[in-house]
């Protein structure tokens, strides 16, 4: 686990949560609702995109086993 030690993502600029925006300078409760929604769309995105990568290597493992039994 990646420690911040100055603060939390969107606790306000430079607290952890960087000069992401106004919202995220705020430091608000707003900014960190809006980290912690960034870092869900990224979690999907990578979700998604191990889930593709899998899928290919399914596709290519079926592909290499058919061709063995020629």
């Amino acid at each position: 686990m990646l420690m911040c030690p100055v603060g939390t993502p969107g606790s306000g600029a430079g607290k952890g949560g960087g000069a992401g925006g106004s919202v995220r300078e705020s430091g608000a409760g707003l900014g960190k609702f809006g980290t912690a929604q960034e870092e869900g769309y990224f979690y999907n995105k990578q979700k998604e995109e191990l889930e593709k990568i899998k899928q290919k290597l399914k596709d290519k493992e079926g592909q290499m086993s058919q061709e063995e039994d020629k």
